[in-house]
């Protein structure tokens, strides 16, 4: 069920403050202070707002359903009974980066009776918006409350009055209240405001569908995938992860977790992983391994190998190969973190899509990470580095410098590649030639040509233009846990959003593998 924010017309909001409180002092052991008790006064003076927050058995605005019934809404006295309110929190407009108390910290108490649930909110004074909203409501401008409620289905009933046709829905049992909020209620008639809710609910449609057959119709019973024996959904995987985010990383039913943390599904970073979706991903061109420890060596094939096959005698055992196969490469995986920006608008939009909008950010800081790592491996000095100064350069770093086993490509940046599109041979003809299977498009001396951003491939500081040539592939590894964490964090007053765990390493396969060359004024070859 998709989180729903309520108002509450009769919320009888009062701002007050406290005056200050004679206590009497904790008795004290006056045997061996030398003074007599004294009577002290705690004074408290801090602005105080309360309320209801909920209030049972009153009609709520005229809503609607998808299909457009009308239908008013009622809260059961018994709705409350059994949920923890103890980390009930109270923000101003539904704003989480706004705060103004919480049950878990003694600033805000609740108690339930027989007109609804009432609460009480100590202010902090020098919070500016805290005052703003005291003020608002003591003047009246703010007059009306809301919560944020979930529940299972089957946890409300829907009725229709015979005479007047009007539809009621009865929240018999809240599952979840995440939070009460003041708000702002324009002034209207409940029959002049309507609210537009968007409804799912098997209930809604078993009442619809009720009301349509005969009573004498068989019913069917209906089997769904997406719920256990008492008509709850299960919510695991992808679901349960767009619930965790909904929430505010409260609910955590269906997720695997790891301390504090929850782990993403896989269903949702495979494909992130697998860089399908991505464009512009260096490590499509490296090897990429899933490692399950946090740090040793994997073995990695190479190319680069002498082997022979030995010839074998009649019944002789089978002579040892004599080469390396394999090369060992060390990794140590480094967690790397990262945020996931989400407003209170996109995640309490139902509408929206709110895992297609964390799998596109999260893509964005695997893109951005793998980008960073990979180009500072390949500009650093493991590799052998060349000066081209014209095309006869480059083609001895291809055809004699890089072994030809390899698969090679040129990796320029958008500086470079203007260049190399301007380059003619002495025939006239352009170097670079146009192939629709390579990823810019075009390949020189035959080898794809991969341009990437200016940004994350300076030009050097000589003015000559870097230029990576050779096979990415068997230069550079990545080594990737199969886990990712997410956690939900407020990054400072005005941000929130997922906090995300990576954990991956980038390592040196091969050093002759690619050249890293340094491209400068060129002229055509013979």
């Amino acid at each position: 069920m998709k989180n729903k924010q309520r108002f509450t017309l009769a919320a009888e909001l009062k701002a007050e403050k406290r005056d200050a409180v004679p206590t009497e002092p904790e008795n004290q052991d006056q045997s061996n202070s030398g003074e007599p008790a004294t009577q002290a006064q705690q004074v408290d003076g801090k602005p105080v707002i309360s309320g209801y927050a909920v209030v049972f058995n009153s009609p709520s605005l005229k809503m609607s359903t998808n299909d457009g019934t009308e239908f008013v809404e009622m809260i059961d006295p018994a709705a409350l009974d059994g949920l923890d309110l103890s980390k009930l929190v109270l923000l101003n407009s539904h704003n989480w980066a706004q705060p103004l108390a919480r049950a878990d910290n003694g600033t805000l108490t609740t108690s339930v009776d027989d007109t609804g649930l009432k609460f009480t909110a100590e202010l902090d004074p020098s919070v500016s918006y805290a005052m703003d909203t005291y003020n608002n409501i003591k003047n009246g401008v703010i007059g009306g409350c809301s919560f944020t409620f979930d529940l299972d289905n089957g946890d409300d009933t829907w009725t229709q009055d015979t005479a007047s046709g009007q539809v009621t829905r009865t929240v018999n049992h809240i599952k979840d209240l995440y939070e009460l909020t003041t708000t702002a209620i324009p002034s209207y008639g409940q029959s002049s405001v309507q609210q537009v809710i968007q409804i799912e609910s098997r209930s809604y449609e078993k009442f619809i569908n009720q009301a349509k057959e005969p009573d004498n119709m068989a019913k069917q019973t209906i089997i769904d995938p997406n719920t256990n024996d008492n008509g709850n959904e299960n919510k695991t995987g992808i679901p349960a992860f767009e619930q965790y985010v909904r929430t505010h990383g409260e609910t955590r039913d269906g997720l695997k977790t790891d301390g504090a943390s929850a782990v993403i599904p896989k269903e949702l970073i495979t494909p992130v992983f697998q860089l399908k979706q991505s464009n512009y991903n260096l490590a499509q061109y490296a090897t990429v391994k899933q490692v399950s420890s946090g740090s040793g060596t994997y073995p990695i094939a190479t190319s680069q190998q002498s082997a022979v096959l030995a010839t074998k005698d009649e019944l002789a055992d089978i002579a040892d190969v004599d080469a390396n196969m394999f090369t060992e490469v060390p990794f140590d995986v480094k967690t790397r973190a990262g945020k996931i920006a989400l407003s209170n608008e996109v995640v309490e939009d139902a509408e929206v899509d709110i895992v297609s909008e964390v799998k596109t950010q999260l893509q964005q800081l695997v893109d951005n990470t793998d980008n960073t790592q990979i180009m500072g491996l390949l500009t650093g000095s493991s590799f052998t580095k060349a000066t081209a100064t014209s095309i006869d350069d480059l083609k001895k770093i291809f055809n004699v410098t890089l072994d030809p086993a390899l698969s090679k490509m040129w990796l320029v940046n958008q500086s470079g590649f203007n260049y190399l599109d301007t380059l003619k041979d002495s025939e006239g003809r352009y170097l670079l030639q146009p192939n629709p299977t390579a990823p810019s498009g075009f390949t020189l001396l035959g080898a794809p040509v991969v341009m990437i951003s200016d940004k994350l491939l300076a030009n050097n500081a000589d003015g000559t233009f870097p230029m990576i040539a050779g096979d990415l592939s068997q230069a550079v590894a990545v080594f990737r846990r199969n886990q990712v964490t997410a956690q939900w964090d407020k990054f400072d007053q005005f941000s929130q959003g997922l906090s995300v765990i990576v954990r991956n390493d980038y390592e040196v396969i091969d050093k002759t593998a690619v050249i890293n060359v340094a491209l400068g004024t060129a002229t055509a070859g013979k």
